[in-house]
């Protein structure tokens, strides 16, 4: 048995996704292993991180700044945007350089069984940015679930009254699937092929 602070780091790290009992305590005994180098180096990530880390007020990332380097880069295409449920969707789609413009987190997706509204998403805000002009495109990137969908087919009808194209990822996603999950070049082919919606 180990300490009681060795079992609860273990304790600790076995909630992260991913990562099971039998994980986490491969990664504490990997860290005691190394607790000269790479412990003092992840608690500083660690504390660097918590102390800068808020949500960007534009889109919704994840970030140490407000707006977001997303956001805020010039080089960035302002007319499309890019609507995901969730932070991991956002990064999924960055990281693959295949999109050159904004983005607009929802923090979620509606879900009659969880109580989802359209209320507890961002919805509204998508709306206002929307409303406010200057975007030619909105790219419905939701996961190709029965909730993603419906959460599609609710923006689009929302948006009808907008001079904006409304697509959405090309079908042939995974039913199920989720786009964190998803690799590159599956990603790439989804954004080749958006297409409108309805």
């Amino acid at each position: 048995m180990a300490s009681q602070e060795i079992e609860t780091l273990a304790g600790a790290l076995a909630r992260l996704p991913g990562l099971g009992p039998r994980s986490a305590r491969r990664a504490v005994l990997w860290l005691i292993k190394r607790r000269e180098s790479a412990l003092p180096q992840l608690l500083a990530a660690l504390a660097g991180v918590q102390d800068r880390l808020v949500e960007c007020g534009t889109c919704g990332n994840v970030d140490t700044t407000d707006p977001c380097s997303i956001c805020a880069d010039q080089r960035r295409d302002a007319r499309a945007l890019c609507v995901v449920e969730d932070v991991a969707d956002l990064w999924a789609l960055d990281r693959a350089r295949l999109f050159a413009g904004r983005y607009h987190v929802l923090g979620g997706r509606l879900s009659a069984l969880e109580g989802v509204r359209p209320e507890d998403l961002t919805i509204g805000l998508l709306i206002a940015r929307v409303a406010a002009g200057g975007i030619d495109e909105v790219v419905l990137a939701m996961n190709a679930t029965l909730e993603g969908q419906t959460t599609a087919h609710y923006i689009a009808e929302r948006l009808e009254g907008y001079p904006v194209r409304i697509t959405q990822l090309a079908h042939g996603l995974p039913v199920g699937g989720e786009l964190d999950y998803l690799d590159e070049g599956t990603l790439a082919q989804a954004l080749r092929a958006r297409r409108p919606v309805g």
